[in-house]
């Protein structure tokens, strides 16, 4: 016996409706009917299917932690490579000073 599967509206407690079902002879679509498009965060296989916006919830918030991460990490990268060429800078400044006898001259406000 084959049993029917029925996705129930966590609002509106009914059965949910696919986007263009017809019901009672009428078209009906949900406003919480989504499709989307992509890469699954976590399997990486590609996603083309239409769901209710809140059960694709917890995907997008995996693939949005993704994405900080990755720009936490760029601007990580990004800063290291910056003090680099400020040490460098300093070290070229010092060496300059030194080469020429100078004192570094102190700005006064």
């Amino acid at each position: 016996m084959a049993v029917d599967k029925v996705k129930y509206c966590p609002l509106l407690k009914d059965a949910c409706i696919e986007d263009g079902s017809i019901k009672d002879g009428k078209l009906v679509s949900c406003n919480f009917w989504v499709k989307l498009r992509g890469k699954d965060p976590q399997t990486g296989d590609t996603v083309d299917d239409g769901d209710c916006a809140i059960n694709w919830i917890p995907m997008l918030l995996i693939e949005n932690n993704k994405v900080n991460y990755e720009s936490g990490a760029a601007i990580e990268s990004f800063r290291n490579e910056m003090v680099k060429a400020n040490d460098k800078n300093t070290q070229i400044l010092i060496r300059k000073l030194e080469l020429t006898n100078q004192q570094p001259k102190l700005i006064k406000e």
